[in-house]
């Protein structure tokens, strides 16, 4: 399995939400930066144009290792390539561990005080949750092409979020201390798995009271004329579901930030308002922070950098939704869209856990 994630759209809008679960201790530093937290949740999606080693990050097709997976797959990857081949551990995707590699990337990056490492790796860890808590991401059968199903992954993850998550409730509560986040992070891809069937049988009973000129229209995504599914039947679709997009995304929202929670706490809850206070990013990168000019007598970076100052501001802008265009699909479960480009991040993962 290659394919992406939720859609940008719905990223965006959970890693935004997240922002708003985290302890006041906390919480002033990532509302001051939730613009980045927010607009670079798609970018390990983007990564995997820049790097082969990414794909395997986003999901795990447990129907792979038998009836019972969760009790076939070790619950550590050291144990795992015990067992089972690395190669083979990859091509059936490696979600959960990456989580758990994220999360001491996150420790990490709190016990290094250094602000744009902190929020790199908050968003990109994020980005795993939810793609943990996507159904489609946990099975073989990923796009339909094996029940005659082909675009439903986008279907489920990208075109219903788009067109009815500004309807759902993020009001999820405060993050939570999780004790054990390498079991947590087994416990959503073995609940997440548990929706396949219905995902798959849902959309086929319907499939089969629509005529196709019904299931299907063409609409002009930036400046391109695409197929997607009709407002009438994603309708029909999201009723049966039963509610059910809407409480994943609603899942992936308070472990994201119970994840963030836990990784700060387990750094020694270092005090955020007293992090590295610069760091030098391209503005070709596009990283909606604050900025400030060049202090007097600063010199040095090159002509296409500017200095951006992480001290802390008030927070004063209210919460917003964002929306993006549908993405598309190709034969390997990668996200097309026409704002993608290839967007390497540096990554450390815990010894034992490197998935490179």
């Amino acid at each position: 399995m290659t394919m992406g994630s939720w859609g940008f759209y719905a990223h965006k809008m959970i890693n935004r939400a997240a922002v708003f679960t985290l302890p006041a201790d906390m919480a002033s530093f990532y509302k001051q930066h939730i613009d980045y937290i927010s607009d670079h949740a798609v970018d390990p999606d983007k990564k995997r144009y820049a790097d082969p080693e990414e794909a395997h990050k986003h999901f795990i097709d447990l129907d792979r290792y038998g009836e019972s997976p969760l009790d076939s797959l070790p619950e550590r990857w050291t144990n795992a390539i015990r067992r089972y081949p690395e190669d083979t551990l990859k091509a059936n995707g490696t979600v959960p561990w990456q989580i758990y590699s994220s999360y001491w990337n996150l420790v990490d990056a709190f016990k290094s005080k250094n602000s744009l490492r902190i929020l790199k790796t908050s968003t990109a860890l994020g980005h795993y949750i939810a793609d943990a808590h996507s159904p489609l991401h946990t099975t073989q059968n990923y796009n339909g092409g094996l029940s005659d199903q082909e675009g439903i992954h986008a279907f489920w993850e990208s075109r219903l979020p788009e067109l009815y998550a500004k309807g759902y409730s993020f009001f999820v509560g405060g993050a939570q201390y999780i004790d054990k986040p390498l079991q947590r992070a087994w416990q959503i891809v073995g609940h997440t798995y548990s929706l396949v069937d219905s995902v798959l049988l849902i959309e086929a009973q319907l499939n089969r009271k629509f005529a196709q000129n019904r299931k299907y229209v063409f609409e002009r995504r930036n400046k391109l004329i695409i197929r997607t599914y009709s407002k009438t039947y994603s309708k029909a679709y999201h009723k049966a579901l039963n509610g059910m997009v809407e409480k994943q995304m609603r899942a992936s929202v308070i472990l994201i930030g119970s994840f963030w929670y836990t990784a700060w706490v387990d750094a020694g809850q270092p005090n955020l308002q007293q992090l590295s206070g610069t760091a030098f990013i391209p503005d070709s990168s596009a990283h909606p922070l604050h900025t400030q000019s060049r202090p007097t007598g600063v010199s040095g970076g090159a002509p296409h950098q500017r200095l951006h100052h992480y001290a802390p501001k008030p927070y004063k802008k209210p919460f917003r939704l964002y929306s993006h265009g549908t993405m598309l699909w190709d034969d390997h479960r990668h996200a097309f869209h026409p704002d993608n480009y290839p967007h390497p991040l540096s990554a450390r993962h815990e010894p034992g856990y490197s998935f490179s």
